[in-house]
């Protein structure tokens, strides 16, 4: 397309150039040298010489008013037109040489003066008649007509035919550069006609001499009009200073709107952010205690208003992404939020308040039933598979639920007391939903103070062991003790380790408690065994966390060295259950501990879902019978057979049994009948302080075997009687 425009703008200055030279040779075949004369010459000259050189450029174009023109004028008037084309021709080529070194710029500029004048001569001639008539002539309104055709003419095809130059070259449209460059010089077109006529006529009346009278005329007009344009220039730079500063005050504006507005998305951002989750996009804890705020108030003024809150925990959302990775788990989170947002109303809040834990707003209910609705809602859709990345997941979730009739004054309460109903969903069986009450609320205050008083009493030393003696069913004589943890707290008195136990380990200061009980017990027996000087063992239980630590080896050892006990008097106790949640685990670390020495034995054994399979691999020298298989002994012949079934599964394995929980005569009794070895309960001695216990050792080690029997409940418990017995 470019090389196309620049070929037709070549073929129209060349057509330009033919057609002037054309002009030229007509009009120097049809000249009549006979009336060109000294005047023509003298006019000739200063056109040339003077003319061409004085003019005044037309601010912001490319146009320029000259006095040539008005001689070139006058001559069509004095001399006429084919004189004034071949002089105007000459002139423009002068001119050309003057401002530009190429050739082909000659050319054209000559030819479209010539071009332009012949052009206009002939149109004069064909509307007007013969200018050099006209001007012998009175003035006469055909005169001015043809002075303003003149003119208009000249005017008309100059401007076009170099506005089509240009437009050509540079693509731009042709008006918008005639527009730009030529519109307003038509003023030195009928500016020179007119001063062309003047002069024609007065030169007519009084001689050549006029044309002199007028010089001083036209160089006070071209004067005059050069300070009025410089004037003008002038007002147009103060203007387009004015115009630039203006422009430059609209940029700042713009700039200064532009950084306003990148202020407010980014204030609008970080508000965002402030309040919102940045994983699945729902509100925070902050958004939703604000809701929860509004909620609060909107109750206190309407007291028919009620709000509600779901408080959501996935349930075992650590296997999902210990097994599936943190990926998948974050995915499960985003979509789990999207199915939330479709069980609610457009009214209801619902917000993510850290890990899987979610957390909803019921604003504004019909019913207070109305909120146990959503919750069977929204577990009835979990109950639906999630897909993420190309795995089948399922979960379900606990929700506590909290209405707003139980009239709360601060939103983290609300939180609070949701989140308590939603642990005691979990203690319940999980995958399901419970509404707070009041005794919930009391239960957790209890437990917090619990766990505040338990993390004191590591520090008070409000911790005792006692020991219950482990006896030797044939003979009655104790061979050992089990040591057994006790909180002696000093406002409740002795708390259960059922009570307290699982909380140690939920808050891990069991690692704490087990590793002083484990110290406890060992330097307590190295103290019986040098007393006694005969073999005797104590048996420590291991927590299931206690079992899971990493440097449980390293503990054990440090307590033998520290304590200096032989390893074969220690006895670690571990549930049933903890050795087969892992059982691969477990036999590695059951392999490790009996390296060092220790004897080891499964507590509780019957309870839980032991493997058989498993069971011979364990490096375990005990059974323990659980109690409640020896209090229901007396019941029928199928409890002893459960037991008798144990005691003979041990000695095919090699393993001692030891039967829990003994009360009475006759389940001892039943016991040497089924040939088990050792037992420990209430009929022989509830556990004991070690004072007491070392009273009952040393009764034991001095009393004649052949007098010794079993000591009675009543005997052992009382500690006069302890002393009595051993006096």
């Amino acid at each position: 397309m470019e090389a196309y425009s620049n070929r037709f703008t070549k073929l129209f200055l060349w057509l330009v150039i033919v057609l002037g030279m054309a002009a030229c040779v007509f009009s120097a075949i049809h000249l009549d040298v006979a009336q060109l004369d000294r005047r023509f010459l003298f006019l000739a000259l200063i056109t040339v010489l003077v003319g061409s050189r004085l003019y005044v450029r037309v601010p912001r174009t490319k146009g320029q008013i000259t006095v040539s023109d008005t001689f070139i004028f006058l001559i069509i008037l004095l001399f006429d037109g084919e004189a004034a084309i071949l002089l105007a021709t000459i002139e423009a080529f002068c001119t050309s040489l003057r401002v530009s070194r190429r050739k082909f710029h000659h050319m054209f500029n000559a030819s479209v003066m010539a071009l332009s004048y012949f052009i206009t001569v002939w149109t004069v001639r064909l509307s007007c008649g013969s200018p050099a008539v006209l001007v012998q002539q009175s003035y006469s309104q055909k005169l001015i007509l043809a002075l303003s055709v003149m003119a208009l003419a000249q005017y008309a095809s100059n401007t076009v035919l170099i506005a089509c130059a240009l437009a050509l070259r540079t693509g731009e449209r042709f008006w918008h550069v005639w527009k730009h460059n030529f519109l307003y010089t038509s003023l030195t077109y009928f500016a020179g006609a007119s001063a062309a006529g003047l002069v024609a006529k007065l030169i007519g009346s009084v001689g050549f001499l006029a044309f002199l009278a007028m010089t001083p005329i036209i160089a006070i007009v071209y004067f005059t009009y050069q300070t009025y344009l410089n004037s003008v220039e002038t007002k147009l730079a103060q203007i387009e200073q004015a115009e630039r500063h203006v422009e430059e005050l609209s940029r700042h504006i713009a700039e200064q709107q532009r950084i306003s507005q990148e202020l407010q998305h980014s204030r609008e951002h970080f508000r965002h952010a402030a309040f919102h989750d940045a994983l699945t996009g729902l509100p925070n804890r902050a958004l939703l205690l604000d809701h929860l705020r509004l909620a609060i108030e909107t109750a206190k003024r309407h007291t028919d208003h009620v709000f509600a809150v779901l408080f959501i925990d996935l349930d075992r959302f650590k296997n999902i992404n210990d097994s599936l990775g943190h990926g998948i788990g974050d995915h499960l989170l985003i979509a789990l939020a999207r199915r939330l947002e479709g069980c609610l109303r457009p009214s209801d809040t619902v917000s993510r308040l850290g890990g899987d834990e979610f957390a909803i707003l019921l604003n504004g209910l019909d019913d207070a039933r109305d909120a146990i609705g959503v919750a069977e809602r929204i577990q009835a859709g979990l109950m639906q598979p999630f897909n993420l990345g190309g795995h089948e997941v399922y979960t379900t979730a606990s929700i506590g639920i909290t209405l707003s009739s139980t009239n709360y004054e601060q939103p983290e309460h609300v939180l609070r007391d949701a989140d308590t109903a939603m642990y005691r969903a979990k203690e319940k069986g999980k995958a399901r939903h419970e509404l707070f009450d009041t005794v919930m609320h009391a239960h957790a205050v209890a437990l917090l103070k619990l766990e505040n008083d338990l993390r004191r009493a590591v520090e008070r030393n409000e911790f005792q062991v006692y020991y219950q003696p482990l006896v030797a069913l044939d003979t009655s004589r104790i061979t050992g003790f089990e040591a057994l943890l006790r909180w002696s707290h000093p406002e409740r008195g002795f708390i259960s380790p059922a009570e307290f136990i699982p909380l140690a380990e939920e808050t891990g200061l069991i690692f704490e408690i087990g590793r002083w009980v484990l110290n406890q017990s060992c330097r307590q027996m190295q103290s019986w065994r040098q007393l006694v000087a005969r073999p005797l063992k104590i048996s420590v239980n291991l927590s299931s966390k206690q079992f899971s630590q990493p440097n449980l080896i390293d503990q054990i050892k440090q307590t033998l060295n520290e304590s200096q006990l032989d390893p074969h008097c220690l006895q670690l106790e571990i549930t049933e259950s903890v050795v087969m949640e892992n059982a691969e685990a477990a036999a590695t670390m059951l392999t490790q501990l009996r390296a060092l020495g220790v004897e080891l034995s499964i507590d509780d054994f019957g309870t839980g879902y032991s493997s058989l399979s498993y069971l011979h691999r364990f490096p375990v020298s005990t059974l323990k019978i659980d109690r409640s298989f020896i209090g229901r002994m007396g019941a029928g012949d199928e409890n002893a057979e459960i037991v008798r079934t144990i005691i003979r599964l041990a000695n095919n394995l090699g393993m001692q049994v030891i039967a829990e929980g003994i009360e009475t005569e006759a389940q001892l009794a039943q016991l040497r009948t089924l040939k088990c070895e050792y037992g420990q309960g209430y009929l022989f001695s509830r556990p004991v302080t070690a004072e007491q216990a070392t009273a009952l050792l040393i009764g034991h080690t001095q009393t004649d075997a052949a007098a010794a029997t079993h000591l009675t409940e009543d005997a052992l418990l009382d500690p006069d009687t302890v002393s009595t017995y051993v006096n």
